[in-house]
């Protein structure tokens, strides 16, 4: 049954030294998520999952242990999903490292850690299906949820200016602060995708956890649109 959730976003910038020149801009969010992530160890989880959008060569599970870098962003930094003796070779995607990075600084959660990578565009009754596997899956489990809302809401955003951004991130902001299922349960994927938000497929998963389990409560972080991308920290317990 899933007893609690932190909802994230994902952007590498989170990480200090990948923000590099920039990284007091981001000093609320990192707060916000360091609040929400926090939460997750009163919750006593047996079983805690990385949830995070990826391409199709990163989708699926990874192991306590497994590692990830930003070397790609030109920061030869490691993160691990908790520990184990051996970390297998198989990377972390970007969005996973980012989450391995915020557990680490944040409150310990003492259960197991693992990862999963979820196709941005897997179909809507796919996610909720996985969300509900999860659900089942051990008593007490715990997901952090890591997702970015639209990317167009500015003309310096990533995919430039797009005059629904605005309304699509307002709604989502609604939903993730109540635990609206029903609204989570509704992303489009193509809509999705033409906004580049990359937290639909992970919140659709989180949607069928939570409908498989006691109903939770939400509380909204943080919300704002820095650099032109949604940008949403909730806590669910």
């Amino acid at each position: 049954m899933l007893v609690a959730a932190a909802l994230c976003p994902c952007p590498p910038l989170l990480v200090p030294e990948v923000a590099a020149g920039a990284a007091a801009e981001l000093d609320p969010l990192r707060a916000a998520c360091r609040k929400a992530v926090g939460a997750l160890a009163a919750a006593r989880p047996d079983r805690l999952v990385v949830v995070g959008p990826s391409d199709r060569a990163g989708q699926g599970t990874y192991p306590q242990g497994a590692t990830g870098s930003f070397r790609g962003f030109g920061v030869d930094r490691e993160v691990s999903l908790g520990t184990a003796p051996h970390p297998p070779e198989r990377p972390l995607p970007p969005s996973l490292s980012v989450g391995a990075w915020l557990l680490a600084d944040a409150t310990p959660v003492d259960a197991p850690v693992e990862g999963l990578g979820v196709d941005e565009t897997l179909a809507p009754e796919r996610c909720l299906e996985a969300g509900r596997e999860i659900a089942a899956s051990a008593s007490r489990v715990a997901l952090l949820v890591m997702g970015d809302g639209s990317a167009c809401r500015t003309v310096k955003a990533p995919g430039y200016f797009d005059p629904r951004a605005a309304d699509y991130d307002a709604a989502l902001a609604r939903a993730l602060a109540t635990a609206d299922t029903d609204t989570l349960a509704a992303l489009d994927p193509e809509e999705a995708a033409s906004l580049k938000a990359t937290g639909r497929a992970p919140w659709q998963l989180l949607t069928g956890a939570a409908r498989a389990s006691t109903p939770l409560h939400g509380a909204l972080h943080y919300d704002e649109a820095p650099y032109g991308v949604g940008y949403f920290v909730a806590g669910w317990s």
